[in-house]
């Protein structure tokens, strides 16, 4: 039986809103991505058969099918095609998902899977608006549920549901700056990462190669003092909260004989793959059943995993799951979450796995698990496997 495995995985670093990236054009990063993994592995691009590309801001530069643009944009042959894929914040874990299918069923040989957003650009919510039908779902949902779904007031509703304090949310995102700022530091992000050239407001040219996010200064204080954002006397805000961000991310995916045809050792097989969906009001709270189906599915134990990566969308979401699953906290986000590095949304499946792949490797951890919270109460889990 074919299996799919992941050969090599790279990432932008992640820009802030208004940053380095920001006027980088979303295929031009897409590209960037592309030709980095050409580099690394010594890929011949004719021979992928599809460039699965999840973005959740199809409008604007991000529109036309981005993943065809990206690889028209990196110069690869005509004959290399691309899909882009929106599952909201999982877009592309959900490409990860598909590709690996398409290997395994044996529709595709050799795939790129990952993904890109340039929030700068194309800002939360800029597809939402239609004159004429109005806010997206259309009646039918809105009769069923009776109330608008907004993703800040879902993680409000889930920080009341759990009890989670303002206290437990800022310390929460303390850790993840903390976390991030000491994997830059010690150089545990380089591998993953691919610079991009930039240029700066004032016509310099810069390498842009550390993600741009991580505040090193911030305090309990600090945090303390910012003002909620979703309710009067909420608890939820920017600062326990992910960033608003630019990035891509990209993963080689092919079969263990195939890999070994082309003198690839990969770094993980994707042992399961998954999707649950959950109450769409709350929305956020997918990754807890998705995390109990993917390791029955698995046969696998919590105790198994050693590295979970877990999205920061609120720090709510994140500790909502870790009292339910009672995971070991050291081990969810090891090196950071978005909360710090960031929430490209279309590129932050593909990122959390390429940091969780390296990671994994890094450690000799043999099962790592990724689950993200998705809009419309939605959930992608991932095993990995340790290739060893």
């Amino acid at each position: 039986m074919r299996d799919a495995v992941i050969v090599d995985a790279v990432r932008t670093p992640v820009g802030k809103r208004g940053g380095a990236l920001s006027q980088v054009h979303a295929a031009t990063l897409s590209a960037h991505v592309l030709n980095a993994l050409v580099a690394r592995t010594g890929l011949e691009p004719a021979l992928v058969d599809d460039v699965v590309w999840g973005c959740a801001g199809t409008v604007g530069m991000q529109s036309g099918c981005i993943g065809r643009a990206a690889v028209l944009a990196a110069g690869w042959p005509e004959s290399v095609p691309g899909v882009t894929v929106d599952r909201q914040c999982g877009s592309s874990q959900q490409a990860v998902h598909q590709a690996a299918a398409g290997v395994i069923s044996g529709q595709y040989d050799i795939a790129v899977a990952g993904g890109v957003e340039v929030m700068s650009a194309v800002p939360l919510g800029a597809t939402r608006s239609d004159e004429r039908f109005g806010v997206p779902f259309g009646p039918l949902v809105e009769a069923r549920y009776g109330v608008p779904f907004h993703q800040g007031t879902g993680a409000q509703m889930i920080a009341d549901e759990y009890g989670i304090t303002r206290t437990e949310m800022d310390q929460h995102a303390l850790d993840s700056h903390a976390r991030a700022a000491s994997a830059i530091d010690e150089g545990r992000f380089e591998a993953q990462l691919a610079p991009v050239p930039v240029t700066t407001p004032d016509g310099t040219q810069i390498e842009f190669k550390a993600d741009e996010g991580v505040r090193r200064g911030s305090s309990m204080e600090t945090l303390g003092a910012l003002r909620p954002a979703f309710r009067e006397g909420g608890s939820i805000t920017a600062g326990n909260a992910s960033q608003v961000s630019d990035g891509a991310a990209g993963l080689l995916v092919t079969t263990s004989e195939i890999a070994k045809q082309y003198g690839w050792t990969p770094i993980a097989r994707i042992h399961t793959a998954v999707l649950a969906g959950t109450d769409p009001v709350t929305m956020l709270k997918g990754p807890i059943p998705a995390t109990a189906k993917a390791l029955k599915r698995a046969g696998l134990s919590l105790d198994d995993i050693g590295a979970y990566e877990i999205n920061e969308a609120f720090a709510s979401v994140t500790l909502a799951w870790l009292r339910e699953t009672g995971a070991d906290y050291a081990r969810m986000n090891p090196n950071g979450g978005a909360m710090a590095i960031g929430h490209p949304i279309g590129g932050s499946g593909a990122r959390l796995m390429t940091t969780l792949v390296h990671h994994m490797s890094d450690n000799g951890i043999a099962y790592g698990l990724q689950s993200m919270c998705e809009g419309g109460g939605m959930a992608n889990a991932t095993i990995l496997e340790l290739v060893r």
